[in-house]
């Protein structure tokens, strides 16, 4: 198993290699600002953004750090938000099949919408810009974890919630330790959805509203034909990303259990 994980980093680190090299000699000798920059330009800048990651001159001139920081702050009370009335609502319609049925014709509707879709309407009702980021990411991580929510629910034996309701046990009781523990695996799969989906969200959205934030970062630094610093900010929001998927799913391995 050891000797596997290593040939497969070594692989990894190969393909790496050999796709920084191929990209550097495409833009060898080309004159700046004939084509995108290479590696080691971005690298010289990535090196210079991070040694000053939380600096603060302005509305328009901040750190990486802070960018990032203000992106995952609104990201994390959308997906909380959406999170809570998810799971609270998936329990319900998986208990109860005849709900469930009457409110998914509902749901199938409004899942396909593109969570940017909302925008103009948050913004004409609520007037907030970053209230109006935070209820697009409510809108983009609300289905995923709803419907793993109400799959889990249903999926759960019987005999689990017979022999609750023989120990007579009260309803949020019942809920605590033999609902939620039997649907965790379903429940955490959804969230970890939802976060990804939480994350491609509040980028596109801070594109469109300005301010501080990453998306925004990136677009500012598009308009300043800084392409150094916006591939840099694309790296930097796929890292991010998979270290939010990457804590979830040590989270579902943990929750995953066998009979």
């Amino acid at each position: 198993m050891r000797r596997d994980r290593l040939r497969v980093a070594l692989y990894s680190l190969l393909i790496g290699a050999v796709l920084l090299g191929v990209w550097q000699a495409a833009v060898a000798g080309k004159p700046a600002g004939r084509s995108i920059p290479g590696p080691a330009a971005v690298a010289a800048t990535a090196a210079h953004m991070l040694a000053h990651p939380f600096y603060d001159n302005g509305p328009n001139d901040k750190g990486i750090g802070l960018q990032l920081a203000a992106s995952l702050g609104r990201m994390a009370i959308g997906y909380t938000i959406a999170s809570v009335i998810a799971v609270s609502l998936g329990v319900v319609l998986g208990l109860s099949p005849v709900l469930y049925r009457a409110v998914n014709p509902y749901v199938q509707v409004l899942k396909p919408i593109s969570p940017l879709a909302w925008m103009p309407l948050f913004l004409y009702t609520i007037r907030d810009s970053a209230q109006a980021a935070v209820l697009v990411i409510v809108m983009s991580s609300l289905w995923p974890t709803l419907a793993n929510t109400a799959f889990g629910v249903a999926s759960i034996k019987r005999d689990y919630l017979n022999v609750a309701a023989i120990l007579q046990l009260s309803w949020p009781r019942r809920l605590v330790t033999v609902i939620l523990p039997a649907a965790a695996p379903a429940i955490v799969a959804g969230l970890r959805i939802s976060v990804g989906s939480a994350w491609v969200a509040i980028v596109a959205a801070e594109m469109l509203i300005g301010g501080t934030g990453i998306g925004y970062f990136v677009w500012n630094e598009w308009n300043n034909l800084a392409l150094t610093s916006v591939i840099f900010a694309i790296l930097a929001i796929g890292v991010i990303g998979v270290l939010l998927d990457a804590g979830l799913g040590r989270l579902s391995r943990r929750l995953a259990y066998t009979e």
